[in-house]
């Protein structure tokens, strides 16, 4: 993971104190790209420990279309309470906005009268079909960032659109991230993304290529600074597997017991506060 790593070094080293929105203040670094051959492992951070049920519970959560924390809590994930109302909800987060994004047209009836018809887009399984008629498109995008719904959602989405390319015969996935804590959050993203491209070549019939990662802010909390010395003293350490337990026919039938990381021997976690 010396991508990720150096990406980190470099905030740290070139990025500027910026406000934010939090209040916590930042060292921010605008515009950084990384790219993970999964070829060369599984991209888990390893100078620190991983919380795999919740990269794991978190992601089929996003693929059921689920906005309620209900089902992370029942899973004993608690990523997402910090956002959450009342009764556990989030909004039209990024969930809803994959598998029910919002869609409008004007038609005129049998009367002459113009009329606005509501739909939804279900836009991972318009995505796998593509991928399986068209795979040479460059069209192949799911986006959670929908203007029209942003102040309904509880956070408005850091990871914002993500992209497929099928070359060579290996799927590759690219992420654009608005906004990246890069402390907390992008170990998450990265893993999460990573494999959600396994998943997605599995059910398509291709190998799993590189995952890109784009992102716009990349920032490292005020509050995260010590944090930060104590993981770039660690030495990396050996990247581990993702094994598939059984032949998966669906993207939505995955499981969390389909999900086998093997070799994972990560240095102790290292804890830090969420900025909300």
């Amino acid at each position: 993971m010396h991508q990720y790593l150096d990406a980190l070094r470099c905030v740290r080293d070139q990025g500027i104190r910026s406000t934010d929105r939090t209040g916590t203040g930042t060292i921010s670094y605008f515009g950084m790209q990384c790219r993970y051959p999964l070829a060369d492992g599984f991209p888990l951070v390893t100078t620190k420990k991983l919380h795999l049920r919740s990269i794991i519970h978190e992601l089929l959560w996003f693929l059921a279309g689920d906005t309620n924390i209900a089902y992370l809590k029942e899973n004993g994930v608690s990523i997402w309470d910090a956002w959450a109302d009342e009764n556990g909800d989030l909004g039209p987060i990024y969930g809803h906005q994959w598998r029910h994004f919002p869609t409008q047209r004007e038609a005129v009836g049998d009367d002459g009268a113009a009329r606005v018809l509501l739909g939804e887009v279900d836009q991972i399984a318009q995505l796998v079909e593509a991928i399986r008629s068209t795979p040479d498109s460059r069209r192949l995008i799911v986006t959670a960032w929908n203007p029209g719904e942003i102040w309904q959602m509880a956070l408005p989405p850091c990871h914002t659109l993500w992209q497929v390319r099928i070359l060579g015969g290996k799927l590759h996935l690219q992420l654009y991230q608005r906004s990246a804590d890069m402390f907390l959050g992008v170990p998450f993203n990265i893993a999460s993304y990573a494999m959600l491209a396994v998943m997605l070549a599995h059910v398509t019939g291709y190998e799993p290529g590189d995952f890109v990662h784009s992102i716009g802010d990349a920032h490292i909390y005020l509050n995260h600074l010590e944090q930060v010395e104590t993981q770039l003293a660690r030495d990396p350490r050996p990247l581990p597997s993702l094994r598939l337990a059984r032949e998966v026919p669906s993207l939505f039938d995955f499981r969390y017991d389909d999900f086998i990381i093997e070799g994972y021997d990560p240095a102790p976690g290292i804890k830090a506060p969420v900025a909300v």
